[in-house]
């Protein structure tokens, strides 16, 4: 649908990039300058609760993080670009598959995005409820956190539950691998560095009346720099592998760093700023605002490209205010105008004609 709404406007459109990816090419004049903005494009795994008309209409997965408002905006700026734009150079929209897993910026840049499609700086933006609605939020540095995936294998030796000293129990050793974990943003990190651990399955091959032979945990790591996350795996190596050990079990850590962060350029974040206040007003602008541990796979994007990310409120009332990967969100549609107008403008004044 994105690629033929693309085509209707006359714009250049290139599709299959990393796996589902659409990237639309509009040139205008002899400009040499160029700029991408990107949006999101996946759902989410979630059975929404909403009763209104326009819920989704499949099972299980509903969109409760606003890509597909994203979506609209980029799109509609695109088309208002291709048929009213006033600017000199290229811009470059690109609709990405997959951000919700970590990959699909990636899968994009390996794609050759930017030696494909050269862009000078990428810009993205974030739907955010519980902010007002049109209010727009972005700082330097870093915006958003990066998110390590840890899966942890704790193998014993199963026997009868009846006959515990017959064996090596991973269920005991596991639990307290999660109560030492609890220790690990406390006691191992300047309490300067934000960060944060958080167990959140734990699986066991056993029955009712078995002791396991073994115990998967799982969890996710949040921080906003990389020595920080190189800390959180070395500690949690250490601390798995010691708590393994006084229960006799062996133990197996796997770390992967899904997320980077997401770290703005202080010029195009200060770019965002200033275009914000000029369209919707200084006081619906806040130009330093606080971090999220949340993360977003846009800063990839970031490592390769000078850029900015930034959140547009959603608003603070009814479905509009709850969370993001809630099954009662509801993407404010009275935000669209603001963000599409806002790519317009974007492109016209860092492309002038």
């Amino acid at each position: 649908m994105i690629a033929d709404q693309l085509r209707s406007g006359g714009i250049e459109v290139h599709e299959g990039i990393g796996g589902t990816g659409v990237v639309g090419i509009l040139r205008r004049g002899t400009g040499a300058g160029s700029i991408a903005i990107r949006a999101e494009m996946d759902a989410l795994p979630i059975s929404e609760q909403n009763q209104f008309a326009y819920r989704s209409t499949q099972a299980g997965k509903m969109h409760a993080c606003g890509h597909d408002g994203h979506t609209s905006m980029l799109l509609g700026a695109a088309l208002y670009l291709a048929s009213h734009g006033r600017f000199e150079g290229t811009a470059v929209f690109i609709f990405q598959p997959d951000e919700e897993s970590g990959r699909g910026a990636r899968a994009m840049l390996e794609a050759g995005l930017f030696e494909r499609f050269p862009a000078d700086v990428v810009f993205a933006l974030h739907n955010l409820p519980g902010l007002e609605a049109g209010r727009i939020a972005v700082r330097p540095e870093a915006v958003m956190a990066c998110e390590d995936i840890f899966r942890i294998g704790i193998t014993g030796n199963g026997t009868h539950a009846a006959m515990p000293h017959k064996g090596t129990d991973p269920i005991v050793a596991g639990a307290h691998v999660v109560t030492a974990l609890q220790t690990l943003v406390a006691r191992e990190l300047d309490p300067l560095d934000y960060a944060v651990v958080s167990v959140t399955d734990f699986q066991t091959t056993g029955v009712r009346n078995v002791i396991p032979g073994s115990v998967t945990i799982s969890g996710d790591a949040r921080s906003f720099t990389r020595p920080v996350g190189d800390a959180i795996d070395a500690a949690m190596r250490r601390i798995v592998s010691g708590v393994a050990a006084a229960h006799g079990a062996k133990c197996e850590v796997h770390y992967n760093r899904e997320f980077t962060a997401t770290i703005n350029t202080a010029r195009e974040a200060g770019i965002v700023a200033e275009l914000g206040a000029s369209l919707f007003g200084r006081d619906m602008v806040d130009a330093n605002c606080p971090p999220l541990l949340a993360s977003d796979d846009f800063g990839a994007l970031l490592e390769h490209r000078p850029g900015a990310y930034f959140f547009l409120g959603n608003g603070t009332e009814g479905a509009n205010g709850r969370a993001l990967h809630n099954p009662g969100y509801d993407f404010n549609d009275g935000i669209l105008d603001k963000g599409a107008e806002f790519w317009v403008r974007l492109v016209e004044t860092q492309l002038p004609a």
